[in-house]
């Protein structure tokens, strides 16, 4: 291919050699892609050109979906597509599609539920097996290269399908399209029946949501694991989303038990392998129940979400005292020692907020997406130590302190059996002890920085540096609030420059596209994107107070409806009309590594109706909310993001008006005020711009002030900080 040639042209160095094969993938944009652009199968992109293929030539369609920074997609790319016979096979016999995960999360959700639905389980890298009309007839994930743990190997699979579609096509399209049917009817029952005990108009009263809001908290704390922290046995995923709606059911319910479950589990993981004790940030999951050895990739949604987490953390720690009165409680939060926002919550959060800044920035505010668990071929390599390494490179003093405090052995504690050979006495960093004085504490520092110094030398994770609007929604989000709560302006600096990036890149004339990279954004329109991106814009709103940027969420509000709100049924579409590529348009409501787009545009609006006195939205909002009452009523861990805006619907919200100029120290000062005391059912919002007109008519001529009100009622106003703490702290 001409334009193949040309991009090996272009991008080979000239001391090396050319690839031996290069595919249609050459010509995209997503690392993913990239990485299998010289694989001898003539991969196509999602799209009609390998679809109208498959028709004119009657072949199915073999898709494989993951993502760049997938330890087990590399494994198989490694054992069988970069195998010359494995490509022979698949290019007579199959049109072969590779699909990014993470760039087209509408096609993975469809064809993950079928293979879901039809394996009992799911992951990727997914392999489906499709008809030229895009319907599934056969899927799973990873596939060995020979028979292993009773997988049938990939080459006697493709063989099998490939004898299959040539003997008995009518039976398998037959299949599809009976399945094609059954996934239409599974994944679009759900939205727009009144709720049972309701009122005429569908709203259920009071009493009915403070049983699901209950039954959910109560369901969370039976999984809870006392010992290590988390919900249910290895492996062991964070879901921010489920201590998050925890704590607000402990806030709601009054439970200290709860409370106390989600601050443990926030210590725990923060002490575990999972949590990069160097560098920062966290790892995408642990596969065992202790938190010790992660996966080692690090996804930007997984840091974004926890944040969040160790913000509420960190406010709740903040602001308890076990056994005392409200009023000695809110006393207590006006200490000087509270001031400084120094909790080991608050460590965590800058740690992890100054990791993305050093390694998932772009220059010009992008966060990427992701960072790879291989280095060398090897999952965890540049992230581990071994004995030797430790104590060639430390003194005694500083390597006997490192053996105590992060539990190194001689043995290790990590294999990565998944590689042929793989490497021994690997030690994953978790906190086995802490410092017994101050002389072992400043001999921990000293090896901190020499372990750092060492790593940097280390060949890094591939980093996966296309920016999606989505996920950068939810840092945006995480760094505003940093800023909101923690006072640090580098991250009131970072969430505004990603504002400007994005919609430089990725907006234009009402319209948000999802992915940018090297250059280029796509096409494809996704509810994610935009409610994602709400959410992060409506944090910043209330960290800033800035007019504008309540004014950009309000247009990014109204894009989002035009085009995803189903408004006969309610909900929103994850994908919209235009998307001729799909055989279903689909609503995600599963909270799960990600919230649900369902979720996330839900609370957003819900913030953004008591902000600028929009019934529109809020409507919209609470007709989301009742579409998805099954599951808030009977699977609360599917819709954990999800219950968050339930609490949040259920009662009339709090709202903090911070009245007077942007530019005033007192003004600043009140602000932050209002961010300082755990109460997540409030909003925070100033007195100027498309605010409602309670706001506007609270104007003050010098200086700043701050009404707290419900409703149409406020309290007088206050220009003391500790009375606003304690006044929102009374109202919690």
């Amino acid at each position: 291919m001409d334009e193949q040639a040309g991009w090996r042209a272009v991008t080979q160095p000239s001391h090396s050699p050319a690839p031996q094969f290069t595919n249609r993938l050459a010509r995209e944009k997503s690392p993913y892609l990239l990485q299998h652009a010289h694989n001898p199968v003539h991969w196509y992109p999602w799209g009609e050109e390998a679809f109208a293929r498959a028709r004119n030539e009657g072949k199915p369609i073999f898709l494989s979906i993951g993502y760049s920074t997938c330890h087990w997609c590399h494994v198989m790319e490694r054992e069988s597509f970069e195998h010359e016979n494995v490509g022979r096979f698949l290019n007579e016999h199959f049109i072969s599609i590779k699909v990014d995960r993470e760039e087209r999360p509408d096609v993975d959700k469809i064809y993950m539920t079928f293979v879901q639905a039809t394996t009992g389980s799911g992951g990727w890298p997914m392999s489906v097996f499709l008809t030229p009309e895009l319907k599934p007839f056969f899927g799973g994930t990873y596939f060995p290269p020979e028979p292993r743990q009773g997988r049938p190997g990939f080459p006697q699979l493709l063989e099998r399908i490939a004898e299959l579609w040539r003997d008995r096509r009518g039976d398998l399209e037959l299949g599809a399209e009976q399945t094609h049917a059954q996934l239409a009817q599974m994944m679009n029952a759900r939205g727009g029946e009144a709720v049972g005990g309701g009122s005429a108009s569908g709203i259920p009263p009071r009493a009915l949501v403070e049983s699901w809001l209950k039954a959910a908290g109560e369901s969370f704390k039976e999984v809870y694991d006392p010992q290590h922290g988390g919900f249910g046995r290895a492996p062991k995923f964070p879901q921010p989303s489920q201590p998050q709606f925890l704590l607000r059911y402990a806030r709601r319910f009054h439970d200290e038990a709860a409370l106390k479950m989600v601050l443990h589990m926030c210590e725990r993981m923060a002490a575990g392998g999972i949590h990069d004790q160097l560098g920062g940030g966290f790892a995408r999951y642990s596969v065992d129940a202790e938190w010790l050895v992660p996966h080692f990739e690090k996804m930007l949604y997984d840091n974004a979400q926890l944040v969040q987490l160790y913000l509420d953390a960190h406010l709740v720690a903040s602001g308890r005292m076990d056994g005392a009165t409200d009023s000695a409680r809110a006393e207590h939060l006006n200490a000087p020692a509270l001031q400084p926002s120094t909790s080991p919550f608050a460590t965590i959060v800058r740690s992890t907020l100054d990791y993305v800044l050093r390694d998932m920035t772009h220059p010009d505010g992008g966060f990427y997406s992701a960072e790879d668990a291989d280095s060398e071929g090897h999952e965890g390599k540049f992230y581990c130590w071994t004995w030797a390494e430790l104590s060639s490179r430390l003194t005694v003093e500083e390597f006997n302190v490192v053996v105590r405090h992060y539990g190194i052995t001689p043995a290790g504690n990590f294999v990565d059996h998944s590689h042929p050979q793989p490497l021994l006495g690997l030690n994953v960093l978790s906190v086995a002890g802490l410092a017994a004085n101050q002389a072992d504490a400043a001999l921990l520092d000293s090896a901190r920085a020499k372990m750092l110094a060492v790593r940097a030398q280390r060949v890094r994770p591939h980093l996966d540096d296309k920016v999606l609007a989505s996920w950068n929604g939810l840092m945006l989000g995480a760094f505003a609030r940093a800023y909101a709560v923690l006072g640090d302006e580098k991250y009131r600096g970072a969430a505004e420059r990603n504002l400007k990036f994005i919609q430089a890149d990725l907006w234009e004339n009402g319209t948000l596209y999802n992915r940018w990279r090297d250059g280029e954004r796509d096409t494809v329109q996704l509810l994610d994107a935009y409610a994602f991106l709400l959410g992060g814009v409506v944090e910043l709103y209330e960290a800033t107070l800035v007019p504008e940027t309540l004014a950009f969420a309000i247009a990014l509000a109204e894009a989002m409806i035009k085009r995803f709100y189903d408004a006969s049924q309610g909900g929103f579409w994850q994908s919209d009309a235009g998307a001729t590529d799909l055989i279903l348009r689909i609503k995600d409501d599963y909270d799960g590594a990600e919230p649900a787009g369902n979720s996330v545009a839900t609370l957003a609006l819900l913030k953004l109706a008591a902000m600028a006195a929009r019934k529109d939205f809020h409507e919209v909002a609470q007709r989301t909310l009742l579409a998805g009452h099954q599951k808030l009523s009977r699977a609360p861990h599917a819709v954990s993001y999800l219950l968050q805006a339930l609490d949040y619907w259920a009662d009339e919200p709090a709202r903090v008006v911070v009245a007077g100029d942007l530019g005033n120290a007192l003004f600043q000062d009140l602000l932050h005020a209002a961010h300082s005391v755990y109460q997540p059912n409030k909003v925070v919002l100033g007195d100027a711009g498309p605010v409602d007109d309670l706001a506007r008519s609270l104007s003050v001529r010098d200086g700043a002030a701050v009404y707290l009100c419900a409703g149409q009622t406020c309290q007088p106003p206050t220009t003391d900080s500790a009375e606003v703490r304690k006044r929102l702290f009374l109202m919690s």
